[in-house]
C-alpha cells in the first residue's frame, strides 16, 4: 500500500471531517471527496442519498460539480481525494470514474483512502481504461 504525502494527508483530514455532512439515511455509509486545484484552491463533496436510489448523487461528482458551479474550470486539477469506510481504500462507481474522466488531467493524482488511512495512488488512466474523452464525440 501507498501512504499519503503530506499535501495529501491535508486532503484526508478535510475529507475525513467532511464526511459527517453525508446526507445517508438509507445506507449510513458516509463518503466525502475533496480536491485541490493547480492554483490551492479546495472543493468538497459528499454522498446525498434520496428515497429513489437512482437520483443519489455520489460525493466524487458532488466535489466535481461543486468546483465547476464555481466557476473554477480555468484552473486544473491536480489531486483528487475520496475517502469512505470500506476495508480497502475506497473505488469510485463507474458513473464517478467517467465524470473524473472528463475534468481531471492526466497529470492529476487521484488518491482512494479510508478511515484506516489504507491509501491507492492511481491515474485517471489506471481507474478508468479507455475512458471516453471530448474528442470521441467527434468521431
Amino acid at each position: 500500500m501507498d501512504k499519503l504525502t503530506e499535501p495529501e494527508l491535508e486532503l484526508y483530514n478535510i475529507a475525513q471531517a467532511e464526511m459527517k455532512h453525508a446526507y445517508v439515511p438509507y445506507s449510513h455509509f458516509q463518503v466525502a471527496a475533496v480536491l485541490r486545484t493547480k492554483s490551492g484552491q479546495i472543493f468538497k463533496g459528499v454522498n446525498v442519498e434520496n428515497a429513489s436510489f437512482g437520483l443519489t448523487n455520489c460525493a466524487e461528482r458532488s466535489c466535481i460539480f461543486n468546483y465547476i458551479s464555481a466557476g473554477s474550470l480555468a484552473d486544473p486539477i491536480s489531486e483528487f481525494l475520496i475517502i469512505g469506510g470500506t476495508d480497502d481504500p475506497i473505488s469510485p462507481c463507474g458513473a464517478c470514474r467517467q465524470v473524473l474522466s472528463e475534468f481531471l488531467p492526466s497529470d492529476a493524482t487521484i488518491t482512494l483512502t479510508n478511515l484506516t488511512g489504507a491509501v491507492k495512488h492511481m491515474t485517471m488512466v489506471e481507474l478508468l481504461p479507455y475512458y471516453f474523452k471530448k474528442e470521441d464525440l467527434n468521431d
